[in-house]
């Protein structure tokens, strides 16, 4: 472990106050000793900073997916106070609102196993890779129904079910959007896109429910054993990119007007209450939305796909749920024995909401959220359970996925696409991409091992594992 960090706990470790200059509250990681050896310093620096932004509250937080990002680190949580405290892109990302929803299906393992022919189907139905553009004819009335109602607008356009929204995080759009406050640029990026899947470390993917760890939570969230689920993994596109651009300009100039000091550029910020907060938190709510209704778009294309391939109904295929990595948001919390609303910022992390939550569907009420946790291509993705603990020590936050440990850059030096394809092929995983480059870039070798990663959350106890799904066919973003 680094100089100057303590250990507090079992997976626990602490960035002591005066570990960086001007540090308001420790910093506090998650992670267990054999992946201490992932852990990499200048995230850590990341943390300390993040602790030393105006109106932080209790700790700067990282999950055990922790990596080195943009200002924050990638599995990054602070929570700010509303009257004193900023908000920062750096603490939401460039690709705002990217997330994860799961669908489950009445098909089975035998159904689908060896099935390229489904594979090519989705392939085909969903646009994927660096400037994919859909089918659909966007207008700009539509776009911005897109990024003030989200999977609402989806659903009201024939995109999916009204009962999808129950199952989505903030039902599926954020009410504080501003669409003023998007760059024609930014519109111009987004209209084409919507329904799209993108690139990088985007995919959708058929999996198979491989095991079941807590069967009475298994059955409220309607997971059975063997059963066929399809994983989305996407974001806000190009317009989200744009909007987080447009903004860090602006606030880069609010830094110094407010007169806020900040030990790296990239934490670039403003007082939550300020003309220049406001119109980032409503362009960022905006470009949430926007990605809100490319996942239910997606959803449909995968749904229409199944029902016609394997003559089954479309409203056989329920949301299990879907969650936002990337974004701010202003939730109430506990803060010393007192509910205060604040401003919580979670970048690579996902929301992991306890029971007796009033954000959850009536029916989860009393069990608690859905946690979707994917894993990279190849690996086993999970689905936990967020807890009271969660909404203790973390802000109602976990872990979002496995966690680079190779850059790109690498991952294409080191490994070919075509033999990663022919591996995983062995085992039974078909895999679809535009660019051999694009599967090399997402390799499994390129990120922790998943299960590390959600056993540490469980142990903590922040988020308990209910099932573990593999893989059987994958399309690359």
């Amino acid at each position: 472990m680094l100089e100057g960090i303590n250990r507090i706990g079992v997976n626990e470790w602490e960035v002591p106050v005066g570990y960086t200059p001007g540090m308001r509250v420790p910093g506090r990681f998650f992670l267990s000793e054999s992946l201490c050896r992932t852990l990499e310093p200048g995230a850590v620096q990341q943390l300390a900073n993040v602790a030393t932004l105006p109106g932080i509250l209790k700790n700067a937080l990282a999950m055990p997916d922790i990596h080195w990002g943009y200002g924050f680190p990638i599995g990054g949580v602070a929570a700010f106070s509303v009257d004193e405290g900023v908000i920062s892109p750096g603490g939401v990302g460039f690709d705002i609102n990217c997330g994860v929803r799961l669908i489950s299906t009445p098909l089975l393992h035998k159904d689908v196993a060896g099935r390229r022919d489904l594979i090519d189907e989705l392939f085909s139905s969903v646009p994927t890779g660096v400037g994919a553009k859909s089918a659909q004819k966007v207008s700009l009335q539509s776009l911005d129904g897109m990024m003030v109602k989200g999977a609402q607008w989806a659903v009201n356009a024939g995109y999916g079910l009204e009962r999808d929204l129950v199952r989505c995080e903030e039902g599926g759009f954020m009410k504080d959007a501003d669409v003023r406050a998007i760059s024609g640029k930014a519109k111009q990026r987004g209209i084409p896109q919507g329904g799209t899947l993108g690139s990088g470390n985007h995919f959708l993917e058929v999996q198979v429910v491989q095991e079941i760890f807590d069967p009475n939570t298994a059955k409220a969230f309607g997971l059975t054993l063997g059963q066929i689920c399809c994983m989305i993994h996407c974001g806000s596109r190009g317009l989200g990119h744009q909007v987080c651009t447009d903004h860090l300009k602006t606030l880069e100039g609010a830094t110094k007007k407010y007169r806020i000091t900040i030990p790296d550029r990239q934490l670039a910020c403003a007082p939550i209450t300020s003309p220049e907060g406001i119109a980032y938190f409503g362009a960022m709510a905006a470009s949430a939305n926007f990605a809100w209704a490319n996942r239910q778009i997606i959803t449909h294309a995968t749904r229409q796909v199944l029902a016609k391939m394997f003559r089954i109904d479309y409203e056989e295929m329920p949301l299990i749920y879907d969650v936002a990595h990337n974004v701010a948001k202003m939730e109430e919390h506990a803060i010393g024995g007192m509910r205060v609303k604040v401003c919580i910022h979670r970048k690579g992390a996902t929301r992991a909401f306890g029971p007796g939550s009033r954000d959850l569907p009536s029916d989860l009420t009393s069990i608690g959220q859905p946690v979707i946790i994917p894993g990279s291509m190849g690996t086993s993705s999970y689905v936990l359970l967020g807890t009271q603990h969660a909404m203790d020590i973390t802000f109602g936050s976990t872990c979002h996925g496995a966690g680079r440990i190779m850059s790109r850059t690498q991952a294409k030096k080191k490994l070919s696409g075509r033999e990663i394809t022919q591996n995983l092929l062995r085992k039974g995983i078909i895999v679809r991409a535009h660019r051999e480059n694009a599967i090399a870039d997402e390799a499994p070798e390129v990120y922790k091992p998943s299960d590390e990663v959600v056993n540490v959350v469980h142990d903590l106890g922040i988020s308990k594992i209910v099932a573990r799904l593999s893989p059987l066919g994958v399309i690359k973003g």
